[in-house]
């Protein structure tokens, strides 16, 4: 068997089909909930069809691709990603967003994603220069200014679900990488003691529409009055369309008949496609429907925690786990905010929203986690193809030859390991 075949054998088809399921439960709710724009919620899904398949492109790339090799790209693709962000800024659109070849696409999720492969190989192999790169202190170090710059430039594009990602991201790979507790809980206290100054001065220099969404989600906690014509409309909207639902729920592609508010466009209908699309499964497919889902993304996640435990070095529990990270930061803001839990943020729901390139990116770090599956075993085979080569350290060695002159002749002084100088 050669070892491409090898490769495509070993890999870890649970992960396959679990991803590829959610990708076609997420082109059948985009058709449903993108049928209010000008083109048309099928027009739509077959967008995310050739996105998806572009992706499944990458994700098998990257998956039969040793992810050592890819870890020596990731200073590259953060400096692009630096750059994407630096250059989405001076575009000055509202979602500020890059066009090349005709495609659009948000850098701030590359930086994401090329971040914390950066802080992988930083983990991996600044120790092997010297011990005191290794010290927990100078890890805390690296990681804070490695992931710094792009979290003050995703804020700085008033992105504030994405810059929250940062922050489950960061606290996963301190975690996996050997920081102790004690510097993490210091961080912890020294965060908690930073948030008035931030919620107060920084983030409304930065966004009002965050600080706006943070109060109205205090007040609606707090049993307040809020404007369902204006600023809580979402809000308002989106938890009653899910809560109306019941079990069953009111259909796939659901009529005004059926009492669907998105139906009768009382959803956002021009998001509802991207960050409001777990309204739509909750409305659609009920309890049920949304139970289902969020099964998937735990068996996806689980999965992906199975084989950061095997990975053969801590590169790859760091990418593993940064991952799942992230896909649980997604996954915890869109449906939250879709349930009254968190305020609302612009945040795709990975592999169900339509979201472009995102896709992409979400399946090349499946990818990635493949890759780290399938070549756990691959220092082991190159150990065992290299010839056991015995210490000599305060030993003699004798070879066979010698070995052989020995018991030939009883009178050699070559007997028992003795070796004559």
């Amino acid at each position: 068997m050669t070892p491409l075949l090898r490769k495509i054998f070993g890999l870890n088809w649970v992960l396959v089909l679990t991803m590829y399921g959610m990708l076609v439960f997420g082109v059948y709710s985009i058709e449903s909930a993108a049928r209010h724009l000008e083109v048309g919620g099928e027009a739509i899904a077959n967008r995310q069809k050739l996105w998806i398949i572009v992706g499944t492109v990458v994700y098998f790339t990257t998956a039969l691709i040793d992810y050592r090799w890819i870890r020596w790209l990731s200073l590259p693709m953060y400096l692009v990603g630096i750059g994407l962000m630096i250059a989405a800024l001076k575009v000055g659109n509202e979602v500020h967003q890059l066009s090349f070849a005709g495609v659009s696409f948000q850098p701030a999720q590359f930086a994401i994603v090329a971040g914390f492969i950066t802080l992988a190989w930083c983990i991996q192999d600044l120790p092997k220069w010297h011990p005191i790169l290794g010290l927990p202190a100078i890890k805390m170090a690296v990681i804070g200014a490695v992931t710094v710059i792009p979290f003050l430039l995703v804020a700085m594009m008033g992105d504030m679900g994405s810059a929250i990602v940062w922050i489950p991201v960061v606290a996963v790979v301190m975690l996996v990488g050997g920081v102790p507790w004690r510097y993490l809980l210091l961080l912890t206290f020294l965060g908690l003691a930073a948030l008035p100054p931030l919620y107060f001065i920084v983030l409304p220099s930065v966004s009002d529409r965050g600080t706006e969404r943070i109060e109205l989600y205090l007040d609606t906690l707090n049993g307040k009055e809020i404007d369902i014509s204006g600023a809580g409309y979402a809000q308002h909207y989106v938890t009653t369309e899910i809560g109306s639902a019941g079990y069953h729920g009111k259909g796939w592609m659901a009529s005004k008949e059926t009492g669907s508010l998105h139906a009768r466009r009382y959803i956002p209908y021009k998001t509802a496609h991207n960050d409001f699309i777990f309204a739509i499964v909750g409305g659609e497919q009920g309890f049920k429907g949304s139970l289902l889902l969020i099964t998937f993304f735990s068996l996806l996640m689980i999965l992906c925690l199975f084989i950061a435990f095997y990975s053969r070095d801590m590169s790859g529990q760091v990418i593993v786990s940064a991952v799942v990270a992230l896909f649980f930061a997604h996954m915890f803001e869109n449906i939250g905010m879709c349930i009254g839990l968190t305020p609302i943020t612009g945040i795709p729901l990975p592999l169900i929203s339509y979201s472009g390139t995102f896709v992409v990116m979400c399946m090349f770090m499946l990818g990635l986690v493949q890759s780290v599956w399938v070549h756990r075993n691959h220092e082991l085979a190159e150990q065992k193809e290299e010839p056991f080569v015995p210490s000599t350290r305060g030993k003699q060695i004798v070879t066979g030859k010698r070995r052989g002159e020995a018991r030939e002749n009883p009178n050699s002084t070559v007997q028992r390991g003795v070796v004559p100088r």
